[in-house]
């Protein structure tokens, strides 16, 4: 990790498109001023572990929900009866 050191007013590039400027000072808080391009996401770091983990969730739940049908159309499959017609596997004659 590079650690710098700025003054209000003063400013780093990251790359050839982001730059990150030191708006204000105050006491324990520092105001940052950044440029880039709107293809760059530029998001807080405990925003973004939040969308990530309800992301994860969102994820785990929705493959509960697809083991919950397939695991259902296996059960209703297995106890519908044969259809007229259809293919069961047994010789006709």
């Amino acid at each position: 990790m590079l650690v710098l050191s700025r003054k209000p007013g003063q400013s780093l590039i990251i790359g050839e498109e982001v730059r990150v400027k030191i708006v204000e000072v105050r006491g324990q808080q520092v105001r940052i001023g950044i440029e880039a391009p709107s293809r760059v996401s530029v998001v807080r770091e405990e925003l973004h572990r939040a969308v990530a983990a309800a992301n994860r969730q969102s994820i785990r739940a929705k493959e509960n929900v697809v083991s919950a049908i397939a695991s259902a159309l296996r059960k209703d499959k297995a106890e519908a009866p044969p259809v007229d017609g259809a293919d069961t596997g047994e010789d006709p004659s």
